[in-house]
Order: structure tokens, then sequence, then C-alpha cells
């Protein structure tokens, strides 16, 4: 999987490409803690537009990452869902969680 970070007005875009699968952990892991750690971010936004596959421990790197970000105050919101993408997604009612669109 390929991770493009920008930060534009205080939103820290992570645009995921490929299969986000366990074997994404260390580099998302990385992407997460840089954005985390910048003063200027206030929210982080994935953007799973691009991801082909998502699988459980994908859910579970997310949901690490917003446990993280509510522990330095800051949000994370899931963007350009769509396809198999969001059926998982729904199924795990990540709704109830994070804001996505």
């Amino acid at each position: 999987m390929h991770i493009d970070t920008h930060i534009v007005n205080g939103r820290a875009v992570l645009g995921l490409e490929g299969r986000f699968d366990f074997s994404a952990n260390s580099e998302f892991r990385r992407c997460c803690d840089e954005a985390l750690q910048a003063i200027q971010v206030r929210e982080l936004e994935i953007d799973l537009g691009q991801v082909l596959y998502l699988d459980s421990s994908a859910l579970g790197m997310l949901l690490m990452l917003r446990e993280r970000a509510e522990g330095v105050r800051k949000h994370v919101m899931l963007s350009n869902c769509r396809g198999a993408v969001k059926q998982v997604l729904d199924i795990a009612n990540f709704a109830k969680l994070f804001r996505i669109s």
C-alpha cells in the first residue's frame, strides 16, 4: 500500500492506495504518528478512495488511530468510502465511531 500525506488548513490528509491489510501496518502507523505529532493538525482525514481491499486488521488500525487521536484531542474522519470498502465499514458499524463521507 502507498500513503500520500499532506496538510491543509489544520487537516492531515492521508491518501491510501492499494490493499489496506496487515502488511500496511508499519507504514500506516508511521504516517499517523507524524500527523498526530504535528501541532498544526487538528483533524486526520483517511482518504480511502483508492483502497481496493480492506480487512479486519485495517479496521483494527483505524480503531487504534481513533483512540490515539482522542488521546491528543484530534479527530479522525474517513473519506471517499465507496463500493466494497464502504460495505465493510457499514457492516462493522463504523459510522457510529467515525465521520464518514
